[in-house]
C-alpha cells in the first residue's frame, strides 16, 4: 500500500548565495546574554594538506562532537579532485553518515555567536582571496567581542585569530553559509522546529535510529509542535511500530484538531493496523478539512475504500 500524506520536508543542499551587504557582527541582534569572550579550546585541529580544507574543517568538527574522524577517512567522501575541493552537499551528508546532525545555520552573525555560546564549533565557508575568489573552509571557535576578534582553526594554523571586520567580509561572499555538526539529542542553540525536522528528515533517510532522539529531543523543547508530533509519527511508521505511530497522530490530533496531515496520517495508519472503519473516518475528515495536500487526503480515502485514485 502507497504511504500518502506523508510529511515530506525539504532539506536540499544550501548552494552558495550571492554575496549580500556586510553586517557587523557586534552589531546584529541582541547581546545582553553574549558572553563577551567564547573560546572552545578543546576542539581538535587538523592540519589541512594542500586544498584539502574541506576534509580538514570537517574532522574538527565531527571531534568536537565525539566522532573521531582523520581528514584521509574524510577525503574521499568529501574531496572532489576535478574541483580541487569541496562541496557543501558532501559535507552534510559525509555528516549523516557519521550519525550527526548537520544544521545550517541562518546567514546571520547572530546565528554564529549563538551556536559558540552554547558550545558548538561551527564549519564556515569563507572567500580568503584578494583579487581571484578562494573559497575555503575552517571552523569557528571563539570570539572576543572588547578585542573585536574571531578564533578559527584554519588551514595549518591551530588558532588562528582574525578581526570581526576581516572575517565577516570573506564570510559574507558565501552568503554566511555556515552549519554545526551535533549528536541528536544536542539541539543547535538557535533551531526552529520546522528546520530542526527537515534536518532530523535528512538524517533518518541515512541513519534512521539516529534521527529519533533529535525528534525526542526536538519535542521537548518545543512541547506539542505539530511538526514535531508528526515526524515522531512518521518515524514509528517506517519502523513499522504502528502503535507508536497511531498515538503519535492521535497526540497530534489532540493539539491540533484541524490538522489534515495528522488525520491523513492517521488514516493511513489504522488501515494497515485493520482497522478500517476508524481508519476511513479519519479519511473522511482529513478530506473534510483539505487545505493543500486535498488531493494526497483524497487519494488516501479511496485507497482505503478499495476505489481508483480520484
Amino acid at each position: 500500500m502507497a504511504r500518502y500524506g506523508r510529511f515530506w520536508l525539504a532539506a536540499g543542499c544550501l548552494l552558495l548565495a550571492a554575496c549580500g551587504i556586510i553586517l557587523p557582527i557586534a552589531d546584529s541582534g541582541p547581546d545582553d546574554a553574549r558572553p563577551p569572550f567564547v573560546e572552545l579550546a578543546n576542539v581538535p585541529f587538523h592540519p589541512q594538506a594542500a586544498y584539502q580544507c574541506g576534509p580538514a574543517a570537517l574532522a574538527t568538527v565531527l571531534g568536537a562532537a565525539g566522532v573521531d574522524r582523520r581528514p584521509d577517512d574524510l577525503r574521499g567522501a568529501v574531496f572532489l579532485p576535478g574541483r580541487q575541493g569541496s562541496l557543501q552537499a558532501e559535507l552534510l551528508a559525509a555528516t549523516r553518515r557519521s550519525g550527526l546532525l548537520p544544521y545550517v545555520l541562518d546567514p546571520a552573525p547572530a546565528a554564529l555567536f549563538a551556536e559558540l555560546a552554547a558550545g558548538h564549533p561551527v564549519l564556515v565557508l569563507q572567500d580568503t582571496g584578494w583579487l581571484v575568489t578562494r573559497w575555503h573552509y575552517a571552523v569557528v571557535v571563539g570570539y572576543d567581542l572588547p578585542q573585536g576578534q574571531i578564533i578559527l582553526r584554519s588551514g595549518t594554523t591551530a588558532r588562528q585569530v582574525t578581526s570581526i571586520d576581516r572575517f565577516d567580509r570573506s564570510w559574507a561572499k558565501s552568503g554566511r553559509w555556515a552549519f554545526v555538526a551535533l549528536q541528536p539529542q544536542d539541539l543547535p542553540a538557535g533551531a526552529t522546529p520546522e528546520r530542526l525536522v527537515a534536518a532530523a528528515a535528512a538524517l533518518e533517510k541515512v541513519a534512521a535510529p539516529a534521527a529519533l532522539p533529535a525528534y525526542t529531543a526536538a519535542l521537548a523543547r518545543w512541547p506539542g509542535n505539530l511538526a514535531v508530533r508528526l515526524a515522531l509519527g512518521n518515524a514509528a511508521y517506517g519502523r513499522h511500530d504502528l502503535a507508536a505511530a497511531e498515538a503519535a497522530y492521535r497526540q497530534a490530533i489532540h493539539e491540533h484538531p484541524e490538522a489534515g496531515d495528522a488525520w491523513n496520517n492517521l488514516a493511513q495508519t489504522l488501515h494497515e493496523a485493520g482497522r478500517p472503519a476508524e481508519a476511513q473516518a479519519a479519511a473522511e475528515r482529513a478530506v473534510g478539512l483539505g487545505g493543500p495536500r486535498q488531493g494526497l487526503y483524497e487519494a488516501t480515502r479511496a485507497a482505503i475504500a478499495g476505489e481508483p485514485p480520484p
